[in-house]
């Protein structure tokens, strides 16, 4: 049986790299609408209400808008946008942290921010287990590849070599926090201090760690081994081993969809680095909406992911 999908936004970076994905894949039947008709809402609604499954790649008010205008139970739904991902009725779609079960069953799934995959991908797993508390007030840095910020911060980084990096979010109160602190199932939002590099794509996340300061947290070699088994059955995030000197992003980084989780460490243990690296239109995005759709529509979980 064929699948239609319909992705509403087609025309974005997300969408591109989600249509790129599906190619090829005989599971699946791309709705597409052309230029004319891809803004028109009448348009929009037929193929909203048609498609077996919907892709939401807009900005939030339209994501909400879109959804408004499904009229019918059937339809299932992935928001790539933010709009949804703190909204009742909506299943979180971090298929490893939330559970496989509970996206196969849901008919609205909200795809995880790129930030937030890295940040909930490290913390939540060690806040389960007893071994980081829930209540400590924990920062979160990050930098990532320009494609995340939309065509506008594309193109601002793509006409003007002479930036090297972008802070922002310095008034804080960032659209992400309140994903990271509900998933990871944290007392307190982090403190979240996000930036761009001169590179397409790529991201890495770090959280880190006064050990010897926090009540009842584990050692490193705890934290470590406990991603391990969280992620033990898991093709897409890894958790490596290795205590590099360094750790780079580099400007040619193919496309990718795993996410690599790491625990650094002093030598006497008393401070942690938790870092997690991963692509921000694959596991951060593109990726992340074709492994819930995969899992979605029963099909394997990795099918189209570039591993």
């Amino acid at each position: 049986m064929t699948l239609s999908v319909f992705i509403d936004g087609a025309a974005g970076t997300t969408g591109l790299e989600i249509a790129d994905r599906l190619a090829g894949r005989p599971e699946f039947n791309l709705v597409v609408l052309d230029e004319a008709r891809r803004k028109d809402d009448a348009a929009r609604a037929q193929a909203l209400n048609d498609a077996d499954f919907v892709i939401l790649c807009l900005p939030d008010d339209a994501a909400k808008a879109a959804v408004g205008m499904i009229r019918n139970p059937r339809t299932r739904v992935i928001d790539a946008s933010s709009a949804h991902r703190v909204a009742p009725g909506w299943t979180y779609g971090f298929p490893e942290v939330i559970g496989h079960e509970a996206i196969a069953g849901a008919r609205l799934v909200s795809n995880p921010g790129c930030y937030p995959t890295g940040f909930i991908g490290l913390v939540a797993p060690l806040v389960r287990a007893g071994l980081l508390p829930a209540d400590w007030p924990y920062v979160c840095h990050a930098v990532s590849g320009y494609s995340g910020g939309g065509k506008a911060l594309i193109a601002r980084f793509e006409a003007d070599a002479d930036i090297a990096f972008r802070a922002y979010g310095l008034a804080l109160g960032h659209k992400h926090v309140p994903e990271m602190q509900a998933h990871a199932g944290i007392a307190h939002a982090p403190v979240f201090a996000p930036a761009v590099v001169p590179a397409h794509r790529g991201m890495l996340v770090e959280v880190p760690l006064h050990l010897a300061m926090m009540p009842d947290a584990g050692s490193p070699e705890a934290l470590r081994a406990a991603l391990h088994d969280f992620y033990a059955d898991s093709a897409v995030v890894q958790v490596v081993d290795d205590q590099p000197d360094e750790l780079l992003l580099r400007a040619s980084m193919a496309p990718v969809d795993t996410l690599t989780l790491r625990v650094l460490a002093a030598q006497d243990g008393t401070q942690g680095r938790l870092i997690a690296i991963l692509d921000n239109l694959g596991k951060g995005a593109s990726g992340a909406a074709v492994q819930n759709l995969n899992i979605m529509a029963g099909l394997p979980e990795t099918a189209g992911l570039r591993l």
